[in-house]
């Protein structure tokens, strides 16, 4: 299995290998090994496509020279152009899309009766739930834990309401049980995602929001972070803050995706926070929740994005000073409104753009890193370094994994899983170095 895309894929993926993996297969890591072959893919923008496409090719190549019989192409790839990669990719025996994946023993049997490519990609919207079987492919200390799936914000830009259908909460009573597996299997940490999880509960009755969840997963022992990831601006509420501040287990740590700063902008995209309401949110945060870490993604080069919208955006980086930043440049996706707007804009003006944004985030996260120097900070320990078997690795409560940078632990020991104290002694722009303290 090869997944690609965001952590919200890789547990379609990790439901995938379970069934597969209750149906008899064994799972292995080796794709010389494999006599089938999975590509979960993403489509989200333009990189996300090229990314799928060029793995799908390279792993075609495993049918010639290995024990490949069968290459499977799962999730959004398939779910948007099935029809189209039928005819380019004759190398692919069966496309399945983002509502039947969990279906994937069942559809490989009726491969083994048929001849000829078969497409599986019919209704996006199903939800699964706690009874699915699911094979962690993340190391056992830390999880994802997917909340919720599709998305109703139909931001001007996005596909993902067309691939994953409108947003509907997973019930909260599967979601505790799977947290409470993951938890017992060995999870310290579990990442809650969805494509907005502020939104969590706004389809279900009984005062059920994310407040609630949150605070129900905190009393599940031997979990020991619980992170928040893709919080939309105007769903972060009052309560919620207060949980983050005074909840123990709750990271000091929020991602909000704002895409951009300037009204005109932000219109055009749809999206339903303003200028004042961001420039009002960011400091709020701060002050209700001192030490917070800040991380937001953003796009430069929208239709109609000005040199002057551009500049107040590259301002208000600097000025807000967030821990975590993402930029992308505009991806013109067919069938969304974003797509058809006027003034689209070039190329290379968005590489430009994005150069500028992300070199003024280097000076900041840099900055950001030295304040952090001799303080002493709680940190998950991943193993060894890829770099060298003389440092261990981890991360703070304050990086995400995968996205966020590491800690590099040049004195002390500790078990992979453990968390530690570890006081901070030097950093670089993304990445800290630290000493375990008894």
């Amino acid at each position: 299995m090869v997944s690609l895309g965001c952590p919200k894929n890789l547990v379609d993926a990790e439901v995938m290998l379970g069934y597969l993996s209750n149906t008899g297969y064994e799972i292995t890591t080796d794709e010389h090994e494999a006599d089938i072959i999975i590509v979960n893919t993403c489509s989200f923008i333009k990189e996300a496509k090229q990314e799928s496409i060029d793995t799908i090719l390279d792993l075609a190549d495993r049918k010639h020279d290995a024990n490949c019989r069968l290459l499977i192409v799962a999730g959004c790839l398939p779910q948007r152009y099935q029809q189209e990669l039928a005819k380019e990719l004759p190398e692919v025996d069966i496309f399945v899309g983002t509502g039947d994946y969990p279906r994937i023993a069942e559809i490989i049997a009726e491969k083994d009766e048929s001849e000829g490519q078969i497409l599986y990609t019919g209704d996006p919207n199903y939800l699964y739930d706690a009874e699915l079987p699911r094979m962690q492919s993340t190391p056992l200390y830390t999880a994802y834990l997917k909340i919720a799936e599709g998305c109703s914000n139909c931001c001007s830009y996005c596909v993902i309401p067309s691939l994953r259908g409108a947003f509907r909460s997973r019930p909260p009573k599967l979601v505790l049980e799977e947290a409470r597996r993951l938890v017992a299997n060995g999870a310290r940490e579990l990442n809650l995602v969805a494509q907005d999880i502020t939104r969590y509960g706004s389809d279900l009755e009984g005062g059920i929001n994310l407040e609630w969840l949150v605070k129900e997963l905190h009393a599940i022992g031997g979990l020991r972070w619980i992170r928040l990831l893709y919080a939309y601006p105007d769903g972060i509420t009052d309560g919620l803050l207060t949980l983050i501040r005074e909840g123990e287990k709750v990271c000091k740590y929020l991602d909000i995706p704002l895409q951009h700063i300037s009204d005109p902008v932000l219109k055009r995209m749809n999206r339903r926070s303003s200028e004042d309401d961001i420039r009002a949110l960011i400091p709020k945060i701060r002050a209700e929740v001192p030490g917070i870490a800040l991380r937001t993604s953003l796009i430069v080069g929208f239709p109609g994005e000005t040199e002057e919208d551009f500049k107040k955006l590259l301002h208000f980086v600097e000025e807000s000073q967030f821990d975590r930043l993402g930029v992308f440049c505009y991806s013109r996706e067919e069938g969304t409104p974003a797509a058809e707007m006027p003034e689209q804009v070039s190329e290379r003006v968005k590489r430009d753009r994005y150069k500028k944004l992300m070199r003024a985030q280097a000076r900041l996260s840099f900055k950001q890193n030295r304040r952090l120097v001799d303080m002493v900070e709680d940190v998950l320990v991943e193993g060894y370094s890829e770099e060298t078997e003389l440092l261990l690795k981890g991360r703070t409560s304050r990086q995400a994994p995968d996205i966020d940078g590491q800690v590099y632990i040049t004195a002390g020991q500790a078990d992979v899983g453990d968390i530690v104290r570890l006081k901070i002694t030097d950093s670089s722009d993304y990445d800290l170095i630290g000493e375990i303290i008894t």
